[in-house]
């Protein structure tokens, strides 16, 4: 193992390349800024997911950015014009990807070593774990780790998933001090604050929940923290600071059936008080998200019931989730396995939540339609959907006919549309 500076890293990517790094905050910062510096690039191809930073690698001639998951950055990216393509997978997808791909070089970050020579891999578990040790091993590969002494160390559950690299498995460390990415609690508005009212009835005590980042996360968190209730289990992709709210609220038990006694993720992602709690804490336990986001795995937790969002439903109750026509707005992740793991669960429920409305252009537009416009890729089809939660209700479809799902969505909707929605319901 050499001990390098980030430009010196940097420099050891060939001008033709092929690198793949893990989904956000298992990004290596320093490496990639390096990377920006460098403009002598001829074809360089990145895969990666969730940019957590402005890198100005992917502004440069020849570097093609493939991403499994868009955020604010590709966006941004995309819309200015630089190569940058959404690559449609799951997040468990990820894996075979990255095994297929074999990129010659790799990078993570990770936390600097311990004693023993381990590398946490703090923030991130993912799909990247196996790829990152046959890299390694490889003596044609070149694998690189930016150890942060300001990322938390966290534990898997050895010896099958130890959540860390060893130094002797490492060719290039970078010694660092730079912050992890972090995302500030969004605070719910009074619509937020409605549709997590309207799910709280379908979270019963004992059980094991899934939720990601947002308003409507929040809130609920803070209703089950703050009200009656409890012995909940924790069995969720991303752990975020609501979920930290609930343990110091005493709330979770992890009686779940599944990884009994801790709570699992596959990433984390928040406030730096969050970090801070996760330094050293053995009731969070990272797994790779084979593990985290397996169907089979996910309906093996008592009464699971995982919450997600959506960008638009039809009728049919067909959920666009990502992308709209002609824009990519997020990625797949771990939409269809927790809508379909959840509902598999004994005593578990499936809940999507989305607000009824938005305004595009400054007009009011309904986010359930009588069907999805022509080219809007379906994220979790109709078949999956158990619940579909507005500020108006929540819609049971489990079981439902056509036209009773398209009369109970209609329902939801904002009242301007409402009327309108019911008609052409009535007639499925």
């Amino acid at each position: 193992m050499r001990v390098l500076s980030g430009s010196q890293a940097a420099g050891l990517v060939r001008a033709s390349d092929h690198l793949a790094v893990p989904l956000g905050p298992g990004q290596p910062r320093e490496f990639l800024h390096a990377l920006g510096e460098r403009d002598d690039f001829r074809d360089l191809t990145v895969f990666a997911a969730l940019l957590v930073d402005a890198f100005a690698l992917f502004t440069r001639p020849g570097v093609h950015l493939r991403s499994g998951f868009f955020g604010p950055v590709e966006r941004a990216l995309a819309e200015a014009g630089h190569d940058v393509q959404f690559v449609p997978a799951d997040f468990r997808g990820f894996e075979g990807i990255a095994r297929r791909l074999a990129p010659r070089v790799m990078a993570t970050c990770a936390a600097p070593p311990d004693a023993r020579g381990q590398l946490s891999l703090s923030l991130h578990a993912g799909a990247t774990v196996q790829e990152l040790l046959r890299c390694g091993r490889d003596p044609e590969r070149l694998l690189v780790v930016e150890a942060s002494s300001r990322l938390p160390r966290t534990r898997g559950l050895p010896p099958e998933h130890p959540h860390a690299l060893h130094v002797d498995d490492v060719d290039v460390l970078i010694e660092s001090d730079r912050e992890p990415p972090q995302i500030e609690d969004a605070p719910p508005g009074p619509v937020e604050r409605e549709i997590a009212r309207r799910v709280r009835p379908f979270v019963p005590d004992g059980a094991t929940l899934q939720a990601g980042i947002g308003g409507i996360p929040n809130a609920l968190a803070s209703l089950l923290a703050e009200g009656p209730g409890g012995d909940y289990g924790i069995h969720t992709e991303m752990f975020t600071s609501g979920l930290m709210r609930l343990h110091r609220a005493g709330k979770v038990s992890n009686r779940k059936g599944l990884y009994d006694g801790f709570s699992v993720a596959t990433f984390a992602l928040g406030t730096r008080e969050l970090y801070d709690w996760l330094d050293g804490c053995e009731a969070v336990r990272f797994l790779p998200v084979r593990c985290v986001n397996d169907p089979a795995a996910i309906a093996k937790n008592r009464r699971m019931v995982s919450l997600n969002g959506a960008l638009a439903v039809d009728l049919l109750g067909q959920l666009a989730a990502d992308a709209l026509p002609g824009r990519q707005y997020s990625g797949i992740g771990g939409h269809e396995d927790f809508v379909a793991g959840a509902s598999r669960s004994e005593g578990g429920r499936s809940l999507v939540c989305l607000p009824a409305s938005a305004k595009r252009h400054g007009a009011l537009v309904s986010r359930i339609l009588p069907q999805l416009a022509p080219g809007t890729p379906v994220t979790t089809p109709r078949h999956r959907v158990d619940v579909v939660v507005t500020e108006f209700g929540a819609a049971e479809l489990e079981g439902r006919s056509v036209r009773e799902r398209a009369l109970a969505l209609a329902a939801l909707a904002h009242p301007d549309f409402r009327e309108e929605l019911a008609k052409l319901a009535a007639r499925l």
